[in-house]
């Protein structure tokens, strides 16, 4: 499968990749903004802009936005994250054209109406309760605030719901002048779709956008620390987190690495020591998260208030252990494979595939090929886990805990079982 990029004299980039074999194009709009570009007096706009962004154009009611992608059988959604907001679709071949005209009239003209903002703004204040009345789901926002605390970054991507609740159609109008911008924007299509065709439909509806990309992005600083939140439930949620990578770092791919050594699944050392041989828990698993910038890398375990004052211990000993000793050439082997298998999967898929270039192209400005990145895992040795290992988890831990936490081993006990000292 072959990409093309085409670049228009604003900037705007415009990828596809052919899939001449199928019958459906997945495309979108990826905007380089997200809740990490947001001042504190704006927090959970981007998120409020892109549930908005549905609700009417000048040419297009809210139903007829749905309903001219879905009466051609397609699908369409969009997603806020921290770095990245998304607009995309999937349609049959016959219908890319459509499904394009709708996304860059919700992207680029969104009237805001005033009735549907009222809507919209309560909808997004139940999202945010929604998510504040779900331990597991609220606990990673706790871990985020706590990793970088007093910056963007660490703030929820929802924001509070008194501050959605006073946002009004001017700051809409505002966020999407100020980062809707031609270099802040990536157009992608995969599936059965020529390049040269895809790029006039796209130029058509993006060449008159401004060459600006408000490139500043806030700082993004790691500090670590402790919150808990005492909550009248049957578990103990708790988060560990620590100074991970950003996506530009050489250890981003040792990272991700040690990260499937470490919890990435059932023969993981924590799923094995923590669920299978000692059953503390049903849930257990490590993750990084990467920025532009910096990074988490993070561990989540749900268990009981009996059992959180041995799940932690276990928790510290299982990262002392990969800190200090090298990992073992099957471990490294298996971790690899699954590395590679989860990438090469997601490739079958194209909304997946979209996704993957779309991001790269916002990331590093360029496609990576399959082939390098698997060179890249390749790579990895014991050595450069171990280095990782060292680095990552000397940092200051993040310790976040929500719901039945009575007894809680303290975060100095934290410190100390981790046998570091942390500034």
């Amino acid at each position: 499968m072959q990409t093309e990029l085409t670049t228009l004299p604003n900037g705007i980039r415009i990828i596809s990749a052919s899939r001449p074999e199928t019958e459906t194009v997945s495309l979108g709009v990826w905007i380089n903004t997200g809740a990490a570009r947001e001042e504190e007096n704006i927090n959970g706009l981007s998120h409020l802009l892109e549930h908005m962004v549905f609700k009417g154009t000048p040419s297009r009611t809210s139903f007829q936005i749905d309903a001219e992608i879905e009466d051609a059988g397609g699908q369409s959604n969009a997603y806020t994250s921290r770095e990245v907001t998304a607009f995309y679709a999937k349609m049959l071949k016959g219908d890319a054209e459509r499904a394009l005209d709708v996304l860059a009239d919700i992207v680029l003209n969104a009237s805001f109406p005033e009735e549907e903002l009222r809507k919209e703004r309560d909808v997004v204040i139940q999202e945010i309760k929604q998510t504040t009345d779900t331990p597991d789901d609220i606990i990673f926002d706790y871990l985020q605030a706590q990793a970088f605390s007093g910056q963007p970054l660490g703030r929820a991507i929802l924001g509070p719901a008194e501050k959605v609740a006073a946002y009004t159609a001017d700051d809409l109008r505002r966020y999407r002048e100020r980062f809707y911008k031609a270099g802040n924007i990536c157009i992608c299509a995969v599936g059965n779709i020529e390049h040269q065709t895809f790029a006039e439909m796209a130029a058509k509806r993006f060449a008159f956008l401004p060459a600006d990309n408000n490139g500043s992005v806030p700082p993004q600083k790691y500090a670590g620390g402790f919150f808990s939140e005492k909550r009248d439930i049957e578990q103990a949620h708790l988060l560990l987190g620590f100074e991970g990578v950003s996506y530009h770092d050489e250890d981003y791919y040792p990272a991700a690495i040690l990260s499937a050594v470490l919890g990435g699944g059932s023969t993981s050392r924590l799923f094995q020591e923590i669920r299978e041989k000692r059953g503390l828990v049903y849930t257990v698993y490590s993750f990084i998260n990467a920025h532009s910038m910096s990074g988490l890398f993070g561990i989540y375990a749900g268990t009981t208030r009996e059992e959180l004052k041995e799940l932690v211990p276990v928790i510290a000993d299982e990262i002392n252990k990969i800190r200090t000793l090298p990992v073992s050439p099957e471990e490294l082997k298996r971790a690899k494979t699954q590395f590679k298998a989860s990438m090469l999967m997601g490739l079958e898929s194209s909304s997946s595939t979209a996704e993957l270039y779309a991001r790269q192209m916002l990331a590093y400005n360029r496609i990576i090929p399959t082939e390098e990145l698997t060179a890249k895992i390749d790579a990895v040795s014991t050595d450069d886990l171990l280095k990782a290992a060292k680095r990552i988890f000397n940092s200051r831990p993040s310790y976040v805990l929500v719901g039945d936490i009575d007894g809680h081993p303290s975060y100095e006990q934290i410190q100390k079982l981790l046998k570091a000292t942390h500034g």
